[in-house]
């Protein structure tokens, strides 16, 4: 890889010559187009910042798919094509607390920073405030592994803003398990402090709820499957939501758009 010097300095390509800047050093270099080769990328010291920023990217990437994983069977119909990059970037400023480890090697400790994972949006163009008005309250026993949902009873004509077409809805009450993640000098790669617990989830729905009738009180309660002990080491997400259908004789058949999903808890 060659330096530029002297007093013109540009970048771009110029025939077969590609000239560039690389983030935190002060010259400008120049290769032929088509970019480093991969042995560079991986051996020339001019690349470890950005090896380093290569491998927390792709533990942020892991830990934001087990956030995903965990609530996949809500997904296909809550959720924009955007957000995996939202979750990585999500990932990524919780990475960026770590004081412990050397850099390329910070640990992605959600337990610590539990507010960057609350700005979780599921779908950009759909806010669950603005669809339901209605009042709720959430909560969850001291073991973590149970989260309760309760609404009172209200009128959906008021209280929802349905797409058209919809005759019904349910609301959804799920809780998924995320864990700190670390990087494993064995697998060379970034793995879950808890792998045994990461990644589990439970969804519970209420039953189809007429949207131009009075809804009663409800009240769902998501437990994860074996009532499992969460160490220290994990984060509870309390995800609500709701998802609108169209009644067809005796079927239901959901909208796969004008559902919303919120995340409401970190615990």
């Amino acid at each position: 890889m060659a330096i530029q010097k002297g007093h013109v300095k540009y970048v771009g390509t110029l025939g077969e010559i590609r000239h560039f800047k690389i983030k935190g050093l002060p010259d400008y270099f120049a290769g032929l187009k088509g970019g480093p080769t991969e042995e560079q990328v991986k051996n020339d010291p001019v690349f470890e910042r950005t090896r380093e920023n290569m491998n927390e990217f792709a533990g942020c990437a892991k830990a934001g798919k087990s956030v995903r994983t965990a609530f996949s069977s809500l997904l296909t119909t809550m959720a924009d094509s955007r957000l995996t990059g939202r979750l990585t970037s999500i990932m990524k400023k919780i990475n960026l607390e770590d004081q412990t480890e050397a850099r390329g090697y910070r640990a992605i400790l959600i337990t610590a920073q539990p507010q960057y994972l609350q700005q979780v949006v599921f779908d950009q163009s759909v806010n669950f405030d603005s669809v339901v008005t209605a009042p709720y309250i959430v909560s969850h026993v001291a073991a973590r592994n149970e989260a309760t949902l309760d609404v009172p009873s209200f009128n959906p004509a008021a209280s929802l803003v349905a797409p058209a077409g919809a005759t019904h809805f349910r609301l959804i009450n799920a809780i998924g398990v995320i864990s700190d993640f670390a990087y494993n000098a064995n697998t060379n790669s970034y793995e879950p402090i808890d792998a045994t617990n990461n990644e589990k989830g439970i969804v519970a729905y209420s039953s189809y709820l007429p949207i131009d009738s009075a809804a009663s009180a409800q009240s769902l309660v998501a437990t994860l499957a074996g009532s499992p002990t969460l160490g220290t080491d994990v984060s509870v997400m309390q995800v609500i939501g709701i998802e609108f259908s169209q009644k067809v004789g005796p079927n239901y058949y959901p909208f796969s758009s004008g559902n919303s999903l919120k995340m409401v808890e970190i615990f």
